[in-house]
């Protein structure tokens, strides 16, 4: 954490999970707004579930609860000791809750106290989407419309966002704010060109990479991706698919690849470490993101932009709002393996000019760089204070 010499306002931020700890979209985000807030003004306490080491690492400013794997009861316990115990020690100016499920257990002893939700998702129907049971996923939402009722300000991460929460939680638009993830650009602007990531990774030099950074759910359209890839390498027989990530229909995803003879042009990479993230965007000829249910934002499109990569996206949710300020033609007209072909082809063919490596990372670093996002969260709490 690095603090400004006078934060002037003091807040509590309630994570899901610690993201050196565990890795997600929403952790990633969570981990990279608290520790630009303090150069923004806000100072920083934070509880998430994890281990004890957490605090230690953060000089204290980031506490595990306890750990992710302990049953729900036992979590949800845990989670509301530490938020009286914080709050009891050092009342907060504002409480920001990220995650539902850690902050509903706490709601009575925060009372009193301002505050504002992120808003990174409709988790009860991601939980729909994935399969979950219809009675977790009502459990879910009484969660979720709870925390959201008590907070007088909620931040999303996009318009189309925004929509989902004022028709299905029934939150007063004048209470919404859009605001965009946050990423830490300089980390992914490396010096390496194209050429020496892909020495650096061992990767060819002679053939088109794409390259997917997805967890491997069913939302994220890598089915459609993996057939696409078929079609486009009719045109572009040396096409090569990098999908990174882990998840649960890696084996599923893997016969798919097996049954359509793309052993030669796609490769599931599992787990790619933070550090190694930054050279893979970077030797990508282009990234794509085919998602088809539920993306509010799409922190992988800054990513690969900060790295100098161009991004085709589906237009899902909030992905065609990062991306099409820079460029109209990184939105694919709609969602399915042959919409995607399309766009992958005449990017690669050259039938649209993709921005060049300099203006993605301008783009980035001008409009989702931590310290511009930490700014315009500031100003959120700082209202949310004002309105009592």
């Amino acid at each position: 954490m690095n603090p400004s010499s006078s934060p002037s306002i003091r807040s509590l931020q309630i994570g899901m999970h610690w993201f050196p700890e565990r890795a997600g979209g929403l952790d990633r985000m969570y981990y990279s707004l608290v520790g630009a807030l303090p150069g923004a003004g806000v100072a920083v306490r934070g509880l998430v579930a994890g281990s004890d080491s957490i605090e230690r690492d953060t000089g204290g400013a980031i506490r595990g609860f306890g750990p992710a794997s302990q049953p729900l009861a036992r979590r949800m316990l845990a989670a509301r000791h530490a938020l009286r115990d914080v709050v009891r020690a050092e009342r907060p100016d504002v409480i920001s809750s990220h995650f539902a499920l850690y902050t509903f257990p706490g709601l009575d002893v925060m009372r009193g106290i301002p505050q504002v939700s992120h808003f990174q998702g409709p988790w009860a129907d991601e939980s729909q989407v994935e399969g979950a049971a219809s009675l977790g996923q009502r459990a879910k939402r009484y969660l979720e419309q709870t925390v959201y009722a008590r907070s007088s300000r909620l931040i999303v991460l996009s318009q189309a966002f925004g929509e989902i929460l004022t028709s299905r939680y029934g939150i007063d638009p004048a209470r919404v704010r859009v605001i965009p993830g946050c990423v830490d650009t300089a980390q992914f602007d490396t010096p390496l060109t194209p050429a020496d990531a892909r020495r650096k990774l061992q990767l060819p030099q002679d053939r088109p990479i794409v390259l997917a950074v997805r967890r491997l759910v069913r939302r994220m359209g890598l089915e459609d991706l993996i057939d696409a890839i078929a079609l486009v390498k009719q045109r572009h027989p040396d096409v090569l698919l990098l999908i990174a990530g882990k998840g649960r229909l890696a084996d599923e995803l893997q016969a798919r690849i097996d049954a359509a003879a793309l052993g030669d042009n796609v490769k599931l990479l599992g787990f790619v470490p933070d550090q190694h993230l930054a050279a893979l965007y970077r030797a990508a000829t282009v990234s794509v993101v085919p998602t088809v249910a539920l993306e509010g934002f799409g922190l992988i499109t800054v990513e690969s932009l900060a790295s100098g990569t161009p991004v085709l996206v589906t237009p899902v949710g909030g992905l065609p709002e990062a991306v099409a300020g820079l460029s109209q033609d990184l939105v694919l007209p709609e969602t399915g393996a042959h919409a995607i072909a399309d766009g992958l082809g005449a990017a690669l063919s050259g039938a649209i000019a993709l921005p060049d490596d300099a203006a993605c990372k301008r783009y980035a670093r001008e409009h989702f760089d931590n310290a511009v996002i930490a700014r315009r969260v500031a100003r959120v709490y700082e209202e949310a204070i004002r309105a009592g």
